[in-house]
């Protein structure tokens, strides 16, 4: 199998691209299209930069042409390219609804054009809103509070919509909040505990009582793959990892690992439109594919916990850069900024 990767620099879609390239049974060949922007990082390719299955093609999924050039030859695509940052959804939507769903469509029609034989949508449990109690099926109404759920909630339409129309052989995964190592620094994990580590603070959004499911990279990972080989045409997957955690609880672990108090941790205002609690039911996958998350959640934190500890060179970069940027548009904006 010859499989084309979007967004394959990132977190979810790096970690993916390593777990395809490492393991026995290998495909014939993994190809890498990512634009590269602020969280796309060439380095977390490195460990398969010499593998010869492997290429990389820098481009920009809206860009027609380029996809185009890069589609032909692949039997499979697994797309993970998306703007996925709740917080800069706020404070500006038009990348969000041109990446998410314009760039979704370019990947369609050319996959379509060129005779590919899967298509498998990476998507997010933040597309069903809110829940007070229970757990999502795969059945549950749309409902996103967010320009960024909002977008991604498009795109998983127009891609079910490709196999209703087109009868494209089309699969759309979403899943719960990730964590693990790679993960970009400005989502909540990975900016807490490096701010713990440098001896800095924590912010917690209103009450700290917002719930998630939290799912480490490599079994959601896996969870995509046997959605890829063993999913039905034209069917969603929903892939959790269930532990159920409030904000508060998780900071707490993360004070835990990193050796500091609540004196590291501050409140501040709550985010706009923000879910109070995420929680999907995973039935659908286990049952038809046999998924189960492997990795415990208290071993997979402290493992995380770790690597930002021994990795300060991958992270102390990015974190940088990314607060330059942010103070720009908060300037630019006149705002401030998972």
């Amino acid at each position: 199998m010859r499989i084309l990767v979007t967004g394959g620099a990132g977190f979810i879609g790096s970690e993916y691209v390593r777990q395809l390239l490492s393991r026995p049974g290998a495909p014939d060949s993994v190809t890498v299209l990512d634009a590269l922007t602020y969280s796309g990082v060439e380095a977390n390719l490195e460990p398969v930069r010499d593998n010869p299955g492997f290429a990389f093609r820098r481009g920009d999924i809206r860009d027609a042409e380029v996809v185009d050039a890069v589609m032909p030859g692949h039997d499979a695509v697994v797309h993970f390219a998306a703007e996925s940052h709740v917080d800069r959804s706020i404070l500006g939507a038009g990348p969000f609804v041109t990446t998410n769903v314009v760039g979704t469509q370019v990947l369609l029609d050319a996959a379509r054009k060129h005779g590919v034989g899967r298509f498998v949508h990476v998507s997010t449990d933040e597309v069903y809103g809110s829940i007070d109690e229970g757990s999502w099926t795969e059945e549950w109404p749309l409902a996103p509070n967010s320009a960024y759920s909002a977008s991604k909630a498009g795109s998983d339409l127009l891609v079910l919509s490709y196999h209703r129309t087109h009868k494209m052989d089309v699969v759309v995964t979403r899943c719960s909040n990730n964590y693990g190592y790679y993960q970009f620094p400005e989502k909540m994990i990975p900016r807490s505990v490096t701010n713990l580590i440098d001896g800095g603070m924590v912010d917690l959004y209103g009450d700290g009582a917002n719930i998630r499911d939290w799912l480490h990279v490599s079994d959601h990972c896996r969870g995509i793959d046997l959605a890829l080989r063993q999913g039905r045409a034209g069917e969603v997957y929903n892939i959790g990892g269930g532990t159920e955690l409030t904000n508060k609880e998780l900071v707490q672990l993360m004070l835990d690992g990193t050796g500091k108090d609540w004196s590291s941790v501050r409140t501040v205002e709550d985010r706009k439109g923000h879910d109070r609690r995420y929680s999907l039911s995973i039935d659908k996958i286990q049952r038809e594919l046999g998924y189960e998350p492997r990795v415990r959640f208290e071993d997979g934190m402290g493992q995380t916990i770790d690597w930002y500890k021994n990795n300060r060179s991958w992270w102390e970069p990015l974190k940088a850069k990314a607060a330059l940027e942010s103070a720009a548009g908060a300037a630019g904006s006149g705002s401030a900024e998972k």
